[in-house]
C-alpha cells in the first residue's frame, strides 16, 4: 500500500514530533508499505524517509521544479518524481496514495488536508485520511472541524473518512477498515 506523509520540511519545537515520525516510519516499513512524501531530506520529511529507509522500506519522493525545493532532496530515495509544481506535485502525491497521513506540520500540510478532506466531501476520492495527533498537535484543527459541522458548514458525514488519533494501532484498525 503507498502511503502519503505529509508533514514540516522543519522538525518542529517538540522532541515529540520527530519521536512520531521515526515511529510511523518504522510502521511503514515493517508492514511492507510504501513512502509517497515530498522528497525533502530535513525536518520531519527527512526524519519519516530515514525511518523507512533504514527500515528496509520504500520510499517515493514527489518534488516539483523549483529550486528552492530541488536544493533540499533526498539523496537516497527508492524513487523520485519530478513535477513542473507544487499543485502537479499534489495532485501526483493524491494520485499515488492508498492512505494520507499527517504529521505535524504548517501551511503546506494544512493546504494539502484540505485538498484530501474536500476531495473526501465531493465522492473523488474515499482513501481514508489520518491525522497523526502527535502531542495534541491536531485538537485545534479537530475543534475546527467540529465548529464547522455545528455551524452548518459541514455534516459529520463529511469526516466519516477521516480519523484524528496518535495511536498507531488505531490508525492501523482505521486503515484497514476503510
Amino acid at each position: 500500500m503507498n502511503i502519503a506523509v505529509y508533514c514540516g520540511s522543519s522538525a518542529g519545537s517538540k522532541e515529540a514530533y520527530t519521536i512520531g515520525a521515526v515511529a510511523l516510519g518504522m510502521w511503514i516499513a515493517e508492514n511492507g508499505h510504501t513512502l509517497v512524501y515530498g522528497g525533502a531530506r530535513g525536518g520531519l520529511m527527512g526524519t519519516i524517509a530515514n525511518s523507512v529507509l533504514s527500515n528496509g522500506g520504500k520510499v517515493i519522493g514527489v518534488l516539483p521544479q523549483v529550486e528552492s525545493i530541488q536544493n533540499r532532496r533526498h539523496q537516497f530515495l527508492t524513487e523520485y518524481i519530478d513535477t513542473k509544481d507544487m499543485a502537479e506535485r499534489k495532485a501526483k502525491m493524491i494520485e499515488l496514495a492508498d492512505v494520507y497521513i499527517a504529521l505535524p506540520g504548517g501551511p503546506g500540510t494544512l493546504d494539502e488536508l484540505s485538498d484530501i478532506i474536500s476531495l473526501q466531501r465531493l465522492h473523488i476520492n474515499e482513501n481514508p485520511c489520518i491525522l497523526y495527533d502527535i502531542d495534541g498537535f491536531y485538537q485545534p484543527l479537530k475543534a475546527f472541524f467540529e465548529e464547522m459541522q455545528s455551524s452548518g458548514f459541514a455534516a459529520k458525514e463529511d469526516f466519516n473518512r477521516l480519523l484524528i488519533s496518535k495511536d498507531l494501532s488505531e490508525i492501523e484498525a482505521f486503515i484497514l477498515q476503510h
